[in-house]
């Protein structure tokens, strides 16, 4: 795992998981300031079209995936990473099973990069995680893995197959007192800024000013490195 960035003591990084098509905006808005991000595909779901109502906020939202086709051009200048390959709790399956949901997918997503994938975020959250699940994921050649257990600190992990992100985006006023105690911070250790979430609850939520008024506060600084999750935690 790399202890500093290109000199710099502070890092800054996103998740986001699932491949939808909100993820084109999303990538829009990081490019814009400069930042950088790991999106968690599930090869199998590609193409796959749904939409939801939420009824405590009533509105209706789509979740609706990229296609194969265009992953490559998407996702260019950003990281691509396994979510596995139809999204099950890893922890009901057997050991083959968890074997093809992420080897199958991680190949699939490795062809598609044209680079070898070795992230991960763990599909249905950290309930899905344990043990079993970290080990056979190494197995399979990942190198690092995500839950969404936020920590609301920015201490580096001690194991990349249980990376706790600092945060989720939807925790709005935690997420920015967090940025300004970030932005203001002169470590004398590698500090990391972990920020998660899925492109379409911006539409859901109607968020997407929000948050970019939040990539334009934390972009530009001279002291901090914007890379994806792998350029971090590799």
């Amino acid at each position: 795992m790399t202890a500093v960035w290109n000199g710099k003591k502070k890092a800054l990084t996103f998740s986001y998981d699932d491949g939808v098509t909100q993820d084109r905006r999303l990538i829009g808005i990081l490019n814009r300031y400069g930042l950088r991000a790991t999106f968690n595909l599930n090869s199998g779901l590609f193409g796959e079209a749904q939409s939801f109502y939420d009824a405590g906020k009533d509105v209706t939202f789509g979740h609706v995936r990229l296609r194969a086709s265009e992953i490559p051009r998407v996702y260019a200048g950003h990281e691509i990473a396994v979510h596995t390959r139809t999204h099950p709790n890893l922890r009901e399956l057997a050991d083959d099973q968890i074997r093809r949901e992420i080897a199958d997918d991680r190949a699939a997503l490795s062809a598609l990069a044209g680079y070898d994938v070795r992230g991960m975020a763990y599909p249905v959250g950290s309930r899905g995680v344990d043990a079993r699940t970290r080990r056979i994921a190494r197995q399979c050649g990942i190198a690092y893995a995500r839950c969404t257990t936020s920590t609301h600190a920015f201490d580096l992990p001690e194991d990349p197959l249980w990376l706790c992100p600092t945060v989720r985006h939807a925790e709005w006023d935690a997420m920015t007192a967090l940025a300004v105690r970030f932005l203001a911070m002169e470590p004398d250790k590698p500090q990391v800024f972990f920020i998660w979430g899925h492109a379409y609850e911006f539409e859901r939520d109607d968020d997407w000013a929000r948050f970019e008024a939040f990539c334009r506060l934390v972009s530009g600084r001279e002291d901090i490195f914007y890379g994806t999750n792998g350029e971090i935690f590799l």
